[in-house]
């Protein structure tokens, strides 16, 4: 018999592996690690109760994906059922015990102690569930069920759907990919707290939803900066309230102008503590974090803070080196300074929800970050559905982060392949755009990445132009290129039939791809391939100077971060290692200023 009995020692959150680090109580449980796994290719697990336990025979190293090498499964055929399972001691009490997922791909249900507990849709968001009430004194027994049709109506990303990789598509992922990890909290706990800072009027407010009290309770909010108080608000929480709302002044003499904003140079961030009371007891404490940052537009220039703000982008897929889409904190935290030393000032996460360990990097180095929906392939309503779901579980789980300031909903047409002229599919992407804005009205949408436009924020551009003189004449003249199509490669229009360019901001958001490290014919990047570093290099600062010359244009994301399987136009290789000079990227990357500097 296997035994994957975990031996329950609580971590302090404070370590670098929690996995919620803008959500902090004291303790947590990691339920990382060896696991019992089992594949069900004939569906016959629910039939035969496998949740029973004692059935699944083979083990897999939890969070990763069977695909992957660190799962130590490291199987490639595909294999649409599986199964995990993982025991553990625990000693029951009043307080409350919730299970948490931070990303299982797609559909997931879960037993515990042979007893249903719940079930749940989508394949790169956060979910939970309460176990307390089915739990016993001693040894308890968590069975997950996880089917996955990588099916094109399914949001799949850089997934391949057929049955090899290929183009820029890659190997895919099932199963638990994120951590899984357990959480005790009082029966009168902070369920959540949506931040928003206000710089117009340097103020934060503050949304918290309660559950479990029947009495009023008062909901603390304290504000310190690396140390030092700033302030403390609260309110009380009737009976037959769920939410509470507080307005916290942050002006504080010890800043210079009033407020530490949070910007990519100066990556201020304020902590908080959340206390959850009556009178005569306190329920629940909470830490956390926020930054002073607005994003907004001003006809064609973006503002960081009331500042123009020119985005110097990479673009990250976030894959790794023998564990596809899962990563370690240490792993993301050395990418993205990586990505700090060679000059950007920012990442476009593309076709991947990121680990929120990723976004507390972000926040902590100084770099702001495109969130993006990862996209499915087949129209329908179906896919609708799903997109739409995931969409707003996306905005929410990015919400409180202030390095986030664009979602990216749908990517060059991806799902919706006649948009230029559907009107169905059009009106799609705009319910996504609206969605959006309606549950986070504080940043920057585009609708649909690349081409084809219809409701967006800002005109993003895809152009893999290699030749930078032929660049540099699709963009001579504003007034002819934006309702057109400037792009060499994709020749697709900027806009959608019935949609026209109205003075929004305009990015060139995918250029570069400059393949270089591999002879192997199935490699796949943009453009001629170069025969050498320096030619790498002449060709990065040709096109980039190209951009960065073009005055209207505020801003570029060059392809890509990394090498990824076939792909290998990454200025990193496979492990994540640098392919050239970081010095020199870092020269053609950090030309353009933004703002004023007081000397």
């Amino acid at each position: 018999m296997i035994d994957t009995k975990s031996l329950i020692k609580k971590k302090d959150s404070r370590s670098a592996d929690y996995p919620r680090p803008q959500f902090r109580r004291r303790d947590w449980v990691d339920l990382n690690g060896t696991w019992k796994f089992r594949f069900d290719d004939d569906e016959l697990g629910e039939k035969e109760a496998w949740f029973s336990g004692d059935v699944l025979e083979g083990e897999i190293q939890v969070p990763y994906a069977y695909q992957s090498e660190k799962s130590e499964v490291n199987e490639q055929s595909q294999h649409q059922v599986v199964w995990y399972e993982k025991s553990f001691e625990w000693k029951k009490s009043k307080n409350e015990l919730y299970l948490h997922f931070e990303a299982v791909d797609y559909f997931t249900k879960v037993w515990v102690n042979g007893q249903f507990i719940g079930e749940h849709e989508g394949g790169h968001t956060p979910f939970s569930f309460l176990i307390s009430p089915v739990l016993i004194d001693g040894d308890n027994t968590i069975t997950v069920r996880v089917q996955d049709d990588n099916s094109v109506e399914q949001p799949i990303g850089k997934q391949s759907w057929k049955s090899d990789n290929f183009l820029c598509w890659y190997t895919r992922t099932t199963g638990i990919w994120q951590p899984v990890w357990l959480e005790e909290v009082a029966p009168i706990h902070l369920e959540d707290a949506r931040m928003t800072p206000k710089v117009e009027d340097s103020s934060l407010h503050v949304q918290g939803s309660i559950k479990g009290h029947q009495h009023p309770v008062y909901l603390e909010a304290e504000v310190f900066f690396q140390g030092d108080w700033i302030t403390t608000a609260g309110a009380w929480v009737n009976a037959n309230q769920k939410t509470v709302e507080i307005s916290l002044d942050i002006q504080s003499d010890l800043a210079d102008f009033r407020v530490f904003y949070w910007s990519p140079d100066t990556p201020n961030l304020y902590d908080i503590r959340f206390t959850l009371k009556d009178r005569e007891r306190t329920y629940d404490q909470v830490d956390s974090y926020f930054g002073m940052r607005s994003i907004e537009t001003d006809g064609e220039r973006i503002l960081l803070n009331r500042e123009s703000f020119y985005q110097k982008l990479i673009l990250d897929q976030g894959y790794y080196p023998g564990s596809l889409m899962t990563a370690t904190s240490k792993q993301m935290e050395e990418d993205l300074r990586k990505v700090k030393e060679m000059g950007f000032n920012g990442v476009r996460r593309h076709q991947t929800i990121a680990d929120r360990r990723y976004m507390y990097w972000c926040d902590r180095l100084g770099l702001v970050m495109w969130a993006e929906m990862p996209s499915s392939f087949h129209f329908s309503t179906t896919s609708m559905s799903r997109m739409m779901d995931e969409s707003r579980k996306m905005n929410e789980k990015h919400y409180n982060h202030p390095s986030v300031i664009i979602y990216t909903l749908m990517n060059e047409s991806w799902g919706v392949n006649e948009i230029y002229h559907r009107k169905d599919q059009q009106n799609f992407v705009n319910a996504l755009y609206y969605q959006a804005k309606a549950i986070d009205p504080t940043r920057l949408i585009v609708g649909n990445d690349g081409w084809e436009h219809t409701l967006t924020d800002i005109l993003t551009i895809h152009d893999y132009n290699s030749d930078a003189e032929s660049m540099r004449q699709s963009y001579e003249k504003k007034d002819e290129f934006v309702n057109g199509s400037p792009s060499k490669t994709s020749r697709k229009q900027n806009y959608a039939k019935g949609y026209r360019y109205s003075g929004e901001p305009v990015m060139v958001s995918e250029y570069g791809g400059i393949a270089y490290g591999s002879s192997d014919d199935n490699d796949w990047g943009y453009g001629s391939r170069p025969e050498s570093k320096g030619e790498v290099l002449d060709r990065l600062e040709q096109l980039t100077n190209v951009i960065m010359n073009t005055e209207f244009i505020q801003g570029f994301c060059y392809t890509q971060l990394t090498d990824v399987e076939q792909e290998v136009n990454g200025l990193l290789n496979q492990d994540h290692e640098y392919k050239f000079d970081p010095e020199k990227i870092r020269k053609i990357i950090a030309q353009q200023s933004n703002g004023f500097v007081f000397e």
